[in-house]
């Protein structure tokens, strides 16, 4: 029972590790929510970020004010 305790909770903080959730905020004052750390995309300059329903996004990194973790 221990064993399945210890286990159950060494995963649950790996997949809460993974689910990470980031703040967007522009400089015109939309807040966009990205699952996960958003990367510049080397090939096109811009910033890009998932979003909540799993689909990859972008945005110009010059228009970004601020990016906070949640």
């Amino acid at each position: 029972m221990i064993k399945q305790a210890a286990l159950a909770a060494i995963c649950l903080a790996a997949l809460s590790g993974c689910a990470s959730e980031y703040l967007i905020i522009t400089d015109d004052g939309s807040v966009l929510t990205s699952d996960g750390k958003p990367e510049l995309d080397k090939d096109t300059g811009m910033l890009e970020y998932e979003d909540g329903e799993g689909r990859k996004q972008q945005v110009q990194p010059q228009k970004v004010k601020q990016i906070i973790e949640r």
